[in-house]
């Protein structure tokens, strides 16, 4: 597929720009999505106007649109002509010719996702336990993606994703610290002084 090239823009394509940014979204949404995940750990509720099922059901909704922009962005950078990126780079981790540390680790990423989308779809069949097991991936697939991002992003330096970057990682360290703050030293369960 050729690229398209953008009349008035500095050395763009329309691919490089849907590329940068279904990236740049993704990275937001999956952090949105870590957030809410850690939040509902705690049986989160945002008062009587956001019970924890509409949070469940955000957290839900905001992880299957990670993955359909996920999609997005793997699509859109093996159409861009600039380099040459192929579906299954997108898939087998570290097999690609172009920066294949930093696009492997966005395979990495990407297959975590699949396989708690699968799990998650398939859950009565696998248990809960197994489940939750494969689930805990989404926790390790996030870091695994802002690397990514940081390694193989062409805005890296750009004082605005730095600060979109620092932002996502404040916002998961507070929910993971707001976390471990709320489970209660005696038993380890989670709720105010350890109910």
């Amino acid at each position: 597929m050729s690229s398209i090239v953008v009349p008035g823009a500095i050395g763009g394509t329309a691919d490089w720009y849907l590329v940068r940014s279904t990236g740049v979204v993704t990275l937001l949404l999956l952090t949105a999505s870590v957030v809410l995940g850690v939040m509902g750990t705690m049986r989160f509720s945002a008062g009587t106007r956001w019970p924890r099922f509409a949070i469940d059901a955000l957290h839900r909704d905001t992880s299957l649109l990670v993955l359909v922009l996920l999609v997005a962005h793997i699509l859109t950078s093996v159409a861009d002509g600039f380099v040459s990126i192929s579906l299954a780079d997108a898939v087998i981790p570290f097999g690609g010719s172009y920066r294949p540390v930093w696009l492997g680790l966005g395979a990495v990423s990407f297959d975590l996702l699949l396989a708690v989308l699968v799990t998650s779809v398939l859950r009565r069949r696998f248990g809960y336990r197994s489940w939750r097991a494969v689930h805990w991936l989404a926790y390790v697939s996030w870091p695994v993606a802002v690397i990514h991002g940081i390694g193989t992003g062409t805005d890296t330096g750009a004082w605005w994703m730095l600060a979109l970057t620092a932002t996502c990682v404040g916002a998961v360290v507070l929910a993971v610290g707001v976390r471990l703050g709320a489970v209660g030293p005696a038993d380890g369960r989670v709720g105010p002084a350890g109910r």
